[in-house]
């Protein structure tokens, strides 16, 4: 009896799987805005400290970013020899030929400062550092804000959404431009006057 003629097994084509990367902007455009509020850095915070391995540090990390207005390359790059704990101030050094300055600590930021250095044992070289005692990296910083924050908020945010988180904070609570400018840093007020459209503050007084 002839065998019976064999079709070819079909082959299947394997599942592609497709991502959607979005850049900044379209992040931005798609939650409606590009500064996080005071009280999603705070949940962010509480967040780092529940679910993150090294949850104090990154928390600690979270705090002076948003408090200090820091470019994610100012914050990885920050030394000891910046934070007076004695005197609760921090020596700011900017990137992008932005201005440096003094900033006064917080008092919760002191003792977070000194309760994180006490656990690290270390008070020279850089502050940020992993077990190893390697220095945490700027795109290591944003891989952990952006799985924090959709973890804890729904959505990812970059970094520098906490420098505009500050700009707006700062505003929000009746800080002059100038002033402003001096604190972020920024060479030109232009660059500060932005951030008055990020919030409703400039038309409080207005009435119709």
């Amino acid at each position: 009896m002839p065998d019976k003629p064999r079709h070819p097994t079909p082959t299947v084509s394997p599942a592609i799987e497709t991502r959607t990367v979005r850049s900044r902007a379209a992040n931005d455009a798609a939650r409606g805005r590009k500064h996080l509020t005071r009280d999603e850095v705070h949940r962010l915070m509480r967040g780092a400290i529940r679910h993150n391995r090294h949850g104090r540090r990154d928390a600690l990390m979270l705090r002076l970013a948003f408090e200090h207005g820091l470019r994610v390359s100012e914050l990885v790059g920050l030394r000891w020899l910046a934070v007076d704990l004695v005197h609760h101030e921090l020596r700011v050094t900017r990137a992008k030929d932005s201005w440096d300055g003094t900033h006064p600590l917080q008092g919760d930021t002191v003792r977070a400062l000194k309760r994180y250095q006490r656990d690290s044992g270390s008070a020279a070289g850089l502050v940020f550092v992993n077990e190893r005692g390697a220095p945490v990296s700027a795109d290591g910083f944003r891989r952990l804000l952006h799985r924090l924050s959709e973890r804890v908020l729904g959505v990812k945010w970059h970094p520098h959404a906490l420098r505009h988180a500050c700009g707006v904070h700062l505003i929000n609570q009746g800080v002059d431009l100038r002033t402003v400018q001096q604190y972020l840093g920024h060479a030109n007020i232009q660059n500060t006057v932005a951030y008055t459209a990020l919030t409703g503050r400039p038309f409080e007084r207005l009435s119709f």
